[in-house]
């Protein structure tokens, strides 16, 4: 069988050390397979001691299960197949064990971009356990989630399953979304919140 070169062996040797199959019992290195040069050996050698070393073999990792047929689910997203429009109808579940602070806001109209009645904000939400965001929608509020701490559900209109948010997903909120989050676990979530305002009276979370 033909050996493969180039940017197709140091796949192949990154593969090998994220699924060592056949490394001796005394060897504590990664096994680089002796067909490659000494520039590719070397090369290698440099990825598996490096700080990057996880994440090439991650994307070794998948690279090998997609070739196989897999399927690679992300955080933080809708379940494959379970995106649909207003599959989930509104709720009137009333905010519990949230604390929402704001730690900065910009007037975007006095901005170069001139945004007449837009502000941007940043925010700190903290969700105790059992904790809920009461329903809201963002057709016109844009907003950037970052999970900073915790694990946290959102029950989104637009998917027909429960969406998991785990410690650093960021979870884009756009026009077409609507839905309320409630904190399952017995830990503190905490949220980091970008958002675009348009009426300042709006105090959805």
């Amino acid at each position: 069988m033909q050996r493969p070169t180039g940017i197709a062996a140091l796949y192949e040797a990154q593969s090998q050390q994220a699924f060592p199959f056949h490394r001796p019992n005394n060897e504590c290195c990664p096994v680089i397979p002796p067909h490659l040069t000494a520039e590719q050996q070397e090369l290698s050698m440099s990825y598996a001691r490096s700080p990057f070393k996880a994440l090439s073999q991650t994307i070794a990792a998948i690279g090998l299960f997609t070739m196989a047929g897999g399927a690679v689910a992300l955080a933080g997203e809708c379940p494959g197949g379970k995106m649909q429009a207003d599959v989930r109808p509104a709720v009137d579940f009333k905010g519990v064990g949230v604390t929402d602070t704001t730690l900065g806001s910009i007037d975007l109209e006095k901005e170069p971009a001139k945004l007449k009645g837009r502000e941007l904000r940043f925010r700190k939400l903290v969700i105790e356990p059992g904790g809920v965001v009461p329903w809201h929608s963002h057709d016109d509020r844009p907003a950037l989630i970052y999970v900073a701490q915790g694990e946290i559900i959102e029950y989104a209109s637009n998917c027909s399953e429960p969406i998991v948010h785990k410690a650093g997903d960021i979870r884009a909120e756009q026009h077409g979304t609507a839905h309320w989050w409630k904190n399952l676990k017995d830990t503190t979530v905490v949220l980091f919140v970008g958002d675009v305002r348009h009426d300042r009276d709006d105090h959805h979370m």
